[in-house]
C-alpha cells in the first residue's frame, strides 16, 4: 500500500460521546462530515437529495436528515456550522438576484448562524466567488459580519492538503478572532498514487469510449487548443472532478487511456479515490447519482485538515499569522 492510500486510514469515524457538535448544512453525501468526524467532531447532517442522505447515513456516525433547508428550518444548538450552500444566483444564467433568489442556499445558512450563534462557521464554495462573482461574495460577507463575526476568506487548492486533484475552492470561516487556515502539506500526491493499482483493470461491465466519441474529443481538444490530452495523467494530480465530467459523456469527460490505446470511462471507485474517499466508503444510488455525489463532495482529506484547524481554534491554541503572499482576507 502506497503512502497516499495509507494516508486515507486517518479518515475514520466513530461515535463521539463528547466534544464539539457541527451542523452540516447542504451535506451532500458527507465528504465534509467525514473529514470533521475523523478529527473528533460530531456531525448532524441536513440534505434534500434522498440518495445522498442514504450514503451519509450508511457510512458516517452522525445522522443526516432529508430536508429542503430554508431560513425557517428548525435546527438544534451546535458549536459549529459547516456546509456548501448551492449558489444558483451566479451558477446559472439569467437575472442576478443574489440573496433574494429563492434557489440560493446562503439565506438558509446565514439564518442558521444568526439563530444558533455557533463558535465558528465554515463554508466551502466554488472559486468563482472570488472573481467574476465577488460582488455577491461581499453581499454574503456583509450579512455575516452583521452577526458580529470576523470573516476570513481563502482560496485553497485541495492538492495542497493530501488530495490528488487540482481543485480550487473558496473557504469562508466566521470566528471570534484567532482562527488560522491549515498550512499546505509538503507532499503532493498524483493521480497515479491514487489509482495506478486499479486504473488499467478491465471487466465485463467496463465502459469504453466509442469511435464517434474519440472523434468528437479530438475535435473538442483541437477547438479548445488543448495542449495536453485530457486523459488522466498518472504523474500529476488529476484535473478537477465535477458532476458533468464524471457522469456525462462529454468531450471533457474523465477517462483513462489503456496501454492498447482504448479509452475507458472513469469508474466510481477511481473517482472516489481522486476525491480522497477511502475504499470502505460505499455510495448509495444509481450510477448517475453516485457520480454526482462524488463530483459535488468536499474532498474528505481537505475537510480533515480544515477540521483540525477548527479544533485548534476551539481549544484556544495560539497560531502564528499566515505568511505574506497567501490569499487570505480578514473582514471584521
Amino acid at each position: 500500500m502506497n503512502s497516499y492510500l495509507k494516508s486515507l486510514s486517518h479518515l475514520k469515524v466513530k461515535k463521539h460521546r463528547s466534544g464539539p457538535v457541527a451542523l452540516d448544512l447542504f451535506a451532500g453525501c458527507g465528504g465534509l462530515a467525514l473529514g470533521f468526524e475523523s478529527a473528533g467532531i460530531r456531525t448532524i447532517g441536513y440534505e434534500c437529495d434522498a440518495k445522498a442522505v442514504r450514503t451519509y447515513n450508511h457510512n458516517l456516525a452522525g445522522e443526516c436528515h432529508e430536508v429542503f433547508l430554508t431560513p425557517e428550518t428548525e435546527l438544534p444548538k451546535a458549536d459549529i456550522i459547516i456546509g456548501g450552500p448551492p449558489c444558483q444566483p451566479f451558477s446559472v444564467g439569467g437575472r442576478q438576484l443574489g440573496l433574494a433568489d429563492a434557489r440560493d442556499g446562503f439565506p438558509a445558512f446565514i439564518s442558521a448562524v444568526e439563530r444558533i450563534q455557533p463558535q465558528l462557521f465554515l463554508i466551502e464554495n466554488v472559486r468563482g466567488m472570488l472573481y467574476r462573482n465577488k460582488s455577491y461574495l461581499h453581499e454574503v460577507i456583509a450579512a455575516l459580519k452583521a452577526l458580529k463575526y470576523e470573516v476570513s476568506v481563502k482560496l485553497v487548492n485541495a492538492m495542497n492538503y493530501g488530495v490528488p486533484q487540482n481543485r480550487e475552492r473558496v473557504i469562508i470561516v466566521g470566528h471570534k478572532g484567532g482562527f488560522r487556515f491549515p498550512e499546505p502539506l509538503e507532499t503532493t500526491f498524483t493521480a497515479g498514487d491514487a489509482v495506478a493499482d486499479i486504473a488499467f483493470d478491465v471487466f465485463e461491465d467496463t465502459k469504453f469510449l466509442n469511435k464517434s466519441q474519440d472523434t468528437y474529443i479530438a475535435k473538442y481538444e483541437k477547438a479548445s487548443k488543448c495542449i495536453n490530452p485530457r486523459d488522466l495523467h498518472m504523474g500529476r494530480p488529476a484535473r478537477t472532478l465535477t458532476c458533468r465530467n464524471l457522469a456525462g459523456a462529454t468531450g471533457d469527460m474523465h477517462r483513462i487511456r489503456l496501454p492498447d490505446g482504448r479509452r475507458k470511462r472513469m469508474t466510481l471507485r477511481e473517482a472516489a479515490r481522486l476525491q480522497s474517499f477511502p475504499d470502505w466508503f460505499e455510495f448509495q444510488g444509481d450510477e448517475q447519482s453516485t457520480f454526482y455525489q462524488v463530483g459535488n463532495a468536499v474532498p474528505p482529506m481537505l475537510a480533515r485538515h480544515l477540521a483540525l484547524s477548527v479544533i485548534r481554534y476551539l481549544n484556544g491554541e495560539v497560531i502564528p499569522e499566515p505568511e505574506k503572499g497567501q490569499l487570505e482576507l480578514h473582514l471584521k
